[in-house]
């Protein structure tokens, strides 16, 4: 019974990727970034704690649904054959109220902070649950997902301050660009498979001018970050992070640049350090100005 025990709670967390927690790194970056900026560099101690168990959960919860989703496509690409749903090592049933628990489990925590910001998580729940229909039929679901995964951003900022200044929507606009960016590459790893299916994506929509489209967006998310910096006053350590995202951009599209699926999936992955990077300019910012 213990065997079993263990073998279903393991089959549960690949369900809900924790044996790759890049996207919860991902999911985690433009929150961190918006806990800093909207408190000056001191983040409350509750509400820090509620955003980094929120993001795991929701992330978790936004995986088990997407893989209920596209059980039926998931067994026809490659990459994705050997999940829990697709092998029945795991139900629908089971997908569907593992990912309900974890909502509840991140609402609860989110109903601990003030109305604005709950009525908002409700709001990114929504996003977050129907990204899997999105891809579907609207040609670029990979914009739909930059929102849902840089919702956290005016939710920081509600959570702290009640209010979006002018530099919570450049840094949302930016979190956005960099989601679509980075969400490109890895939907350059299935896009024969997703073709063959019928499953939309923005690899598919730019087609050969993919590099192109994604090295734009990487550029204009590096000066809308650097942006909302100079709006809230930042200075030297700040515009150093943002340098050192902006050559792991310039690593990123040297990986593409043959766009084979293991140099993409690589790509996609560099893109952790770039969160990280921003994030210790603007922690960096504030631990020296004070």
């Amino acid at each position: 019974m213990i065997h079993r025990a263990i073998v279903r709670l393991g089959a549960y967390a690949r369900l809900v990727r924790l044996d790759r927690p890049i996207g919860i790194w991902l999911l985690m970056w433009p929150a961190m970034w918006a806990l800093w900026l909207s408190s000056n560099g001191d983040p409350d101690e509750r509400v820090f704690l509620v955003f980094v168990a929120g993001t795991v959960l929701t992330r978790s919860a936004g995986c088990a649904i997407n893989d209920f989703a596209d059980r039926q496509y998931d067994g026809h690409v490659a990459r994705t054959k050997g999940r829990p749903l697709v092998t029945g090592e795991v139900r629908p049933a089971e997908a569907v109220g593992l990912c309900c628990v974890l909502g509840v489990a991140a609402l609860g925590l989110v109903s601990t902070l003030n109305r604005q910001t709950q009525v908002l998580a409700l709001a990114g729940g929504v996003l977050l649950l129907t990204y899997p229909l999105m891809k579907r039929f609207f040609p670029a679901p990979q914009l739909y997902l930059g929102a849902a995964f840089t919702w956290s951003v005016p939710m920081a900022f509600a959570a702290h301050n009640g209010g979006m200044p002018r530099a919570a929507w450049l840094l949302f606009a930016a979190g956005l660009l960099w989601t679509v960016a980075y969400d490109t590459m890895y939907a350059m790893v299935d896009r024969d498979d997703d073709r063959a299916l019928g499953i939309r994506s923005t690899a598919i929509l730019f087609g050969d001018a993919d590099r192109l489209v994604v090295g734009i967006m990487q550029a204009a998310m590096l000066i809308t970050i650097w942006l909302a910096g100079r709006e809230l006053h930042l200075g030297a350590w700040h515009a150093g992070g943002v340098t050192a995202a902006a050559l792991f951009a310039l690593h990123q599209q040297f990986l593409i640049r043959r766009r084979g699926r293991t140099e993409c999936m690589k790509a996609f992955a560099n893109n952790n350090y770039v969160g990280m990077v921003i994030f210790a300019g603007i922690a960096l910012e504030y631990l020296f100005r004070s």
